[in-house]
């Protein structure tokens, strides 16, 4: 799976055209971001990006790996429910600007964050949820179309 992203770190002397790179380049372009979202956002606990269908495409460092595959799975499956809600009880184009879960110990905030691509936040039930979205709001502006993961073939 490749994933687009016209991401530059600030020793890249590379163009900030859109390129492609491989799953773990693309890890670790986005840590950074995501990094800095955990660190701007008071109660956060994890972040991870998502492809449509589930990938973990990038997540921060607290996750181990079966933790964050297990998000991203969970997120997916949230965004996918979302999505027959909207198509049924939206205005029918399906389109899902986020969705937010709240269970005992925190709670789960999913974005868009690119064309098929998701954004995932898991915060301390106590979190300021305006801060959250907001903070979310901003790192997927920062992603601008930038990030994409187009479907999987078989």
């Amino acid at each position: 799976m490749t994933v687009h992203t016209g991401i530059t770190s600030a020793t890249d002397t590379t163009s900030a055209t859109p390129a492609t790179f491989s799953a773990s380049t693309t890890e670790e372009k986005l840590g950074w971001l995501v990094q800095g979202l955990l660190a701007r956002t008071p109660g956060a606990r994890h972040a991870l990006v998502l492809s449509r269908d589930g990938l973990k495409l990038c997540s921060t460092p607290e996750l181990s790996v079966d933790q964050a595959d297990h998000l991203a799975a969970i997120a997916a499956g949230i965004q996918a429910l979302s999505h027959g809600a909207s198509l049924q009880f939206g205005d029918g184009t399906g389109d899902v600007r986020s969705a937010m879960t709240e269970f005992y110990g925190g709670i789960l905030f999913i974005v868009e964050a690119g064309e098929g691509a998701h954004l995932a936040l898991v915060t301390t039930e106590d979190a300021d949820t305006g801060l959250v979205g907001h903070n979310m709001g901003q790192l997927v502006e920062q992603l601008d179309g930038h990030l994409s993961a187009p479907p999987r073939r078989p």
